[in-house]
């Protein structure tokens, strides 16, 4: 997968000589300690991750964390003090006005916490304002506004004054302008902190519906965990300016790096998080053509298992259980079907286990099956349960190898 964004060694000091701060933080001086000595405030310090085509790549910190910094950064509305930032390769830290003018209207844009309307303009103007600063023809920018307003649910909206929305559907426009531009790469900075939480997640589960239409880069800034985990395919955790991890939300609350992580991920529904192929087993089948009650029982004691599925010509036909073939052993004649059911759970591979708890509910296995019906796998309910139960508050063990793209571990959270 080709990387579109990709930055190196990126840091960025608030002060008149970064470098001297820099220097120090790099002996090991906290930030705290670096601001006594100096006066200078370190916003993020040797940062490097890529971010890939059409992935949301969601960073995540508490206040001062340095995250906003950092994404005003790729964009340069504040300068790196030190590394690069690549855009499609392009150096945006060197890039001169023309390049970065040019950037900024045509592959990169940003949508902000405060919507940032022009209260005196109409909603249509409103989306329409990137487009007219790119000089876009009239006409044209009027139909392309036009368009992303339908995309976010707001085609009827367009001669109103952004006062006479609510807050949801001032960020849906907030949303649209930036849409409008046709970016390939959208900033998105704490766009739904402000909203309340019925129309955060509403405006979530938009995203997520715009996205797999468009397909864009996104970096998405939070403070929520929790939305981190909904809109993230990778997540970097921030704290003093550096990332303490980076992985996808499975590998942040099943094995969180340090006791920073396993502080914020101590309270996640991990039935939220993990999907039936975290804890899928190998498929085990018996053949309704060739199999009989007695091979089945005999594989089920091999596997020690209580229950198996069952194909019928490669397709999945139901399963047996300990308990229908005792029925039907020893009775003339029995063949393997009349001891199966045909009534048995299935699901796909990226069901999340919250979705699994009622057909785990029936203690029968949970056949996983691909887009085309093919039997690839089972779930049993003890998987379930196994990883629910985990304790996921125990940071990884000194020595085990991070997220190639995580950050050195950060010194515990303080009470």
């Amino acid at each position: 997968m080709t990387d579109k964004i990709v930055a190196e060694n990126l840091s960025k000091v608030f002060g008149d000589d970064p470098d001297e701060a820099l220097e120090l933080i790099r002996s090991g001086k906290t930030k705290d300690e670096v601001l006594a000595q100096t006066g200078q405030t370190i916003g993020v310090h040797s940062v490097d991750f890529s971010v890939a085509e059409g992935e949301v790549f969601v960073v995540m910190g508490l206040s001062g964390s340095g995250k906003s910094t950092l994404v005003r950064m790729l964009n340069r509305l504040i300068d790196a003090s030190d590394g690069a930032i690549y855009l499609d390769g392009e150096d945006v830290c060197t890039a001169n006005a023309a390049a970065l003018r040019r950037l900024r209207l045509e592959k990169i844009t940003m949508v902000f916490q405060h919507f940032a309307l022009f209260p005196h303009k109409t909603v249509l103007e409103n989306v329409e304002y990137g487009l007219k600063i790119a000089g876009v023809a009239p006409d044209e920018r009027r139909d392309r506004a036009r368009a992303a307003l339908d995309k976010v649910g707001l085609s009827a909206w367009g001669d109103s004054r952004p006062a006479a929305l609510s807050g949801g559907m001032q960020q849906r426009v907030g949303l649209a302008r930036g849409l409008a531009v046709d970016p390939e790469i959208l900033l998105m900075d704490e766009p739904f902190s402000a909203l309340d939480p019925l129309i955060r997640r509403d405006m979530q589960n938009e995203l997520l519906a715009l996205q797999r239409e468009l397909k864009k880069t996104i970096v998405f800034i939070t403070h929520d965990l929790d939305e981190a985990l909904t809109l993230g395919d990778r997540i970097a955790i921030m704290k003093e300016g550096r990332f303490v991890q980076v992985g996808t939300a499975e590998e942040i609350v099943g094995n969180p790096a340090d006791d920073y992580v396993a502080a914020f991920t101590q309270d996640i529904d991990r039935a939220r998080v993990f999907d039936a192929q975290s804890v899928m087993d190998v498929p085990e089948a018996l053949d309704l053509d060739h199999d009989d009650p007695s091979t089945a029982r005999r594989r089920l004691d091999d596997l020690r298992r209580d229950s198996l599925h069952v194909l019928a010509k490669g397709e999945l036909a139901g399963i047996v259980t300990r308990r229908s073939l005792a029925q039907v052993e020893g009775r003339r004649g029995a063949s393997l079907g009349d001891a199966l059911q045909h009534e048995a759970p299935t699901a796909r591979p990226d069901t999340r286990l919250s979705s699994l708890y009622g057909a785990c509910r029936s203690g029968l296995p949970v056949a996983i099956t691909d887009d085309s019906g093919e039997f690839i796998g089972v779930v049993t309910p003890e998987a379930v349960f196994d990883l629910l139960a985990q304790d996921n508050t125990t940071p990884r063990a000194p020595g085990t190898p991070a997220d190639e793209h995580s950050a050195d571990a950060a010194p515990a959270l303080s009470a």
